[in-house]
């Protein structure tokens, strides 16, 4: 069976209920806390490639405002995430070459369908 990664922030309501789905439904996933340990730039990008820009990167935080960021830059917007790892979207869960934001967390589901 190939390893089911969640993208994880513990503080994220949705995080730790998709991390609960998941457990619940018998997978034990790699769990990357991000904000712990930032992804790398080339990790980011290989994330990216799985969604649309503007589904990725959280518009909403305060840093995407206060770093000047825009949709129209993405190699800028995944610089900044390398050091404001927050930016990121959350939960994301990889499995089987698939990849999907889980919100709401039952979304999570649908890599297993």
């Amino acid at each position: 069976m190939q390893e089911i990664t969640i993208y994880y922030n513990p503080l994220c309501s949705k995080s730790r209920k998709a991390l609960e789905i998941l457990e619940d439904k018998g997978f034990k996933p790699t769990v990357v806390e991000y904000l712990k340990t930032p992804l790398t730039f080339n990790q980011l990008k290989s994330l990216r490639s799985y969604f649309k820009l503007e589904d990725f990167v959280r518009t909403t935080d305060k840093s995407f405002k206060e770093l000047g960021l825009s949709l129209n830059e993405e190699d800028k917007i995944l610089q900044a995430m390398e050091e404001e790892p927050a930016l990121m979207q959350r939960p994301i869960v990889t499995f089987k070459g698939k990849a999907v934001i889980g919100r709401p967390p039952e979304k999570v589901l649908e890599l297993f369908d």
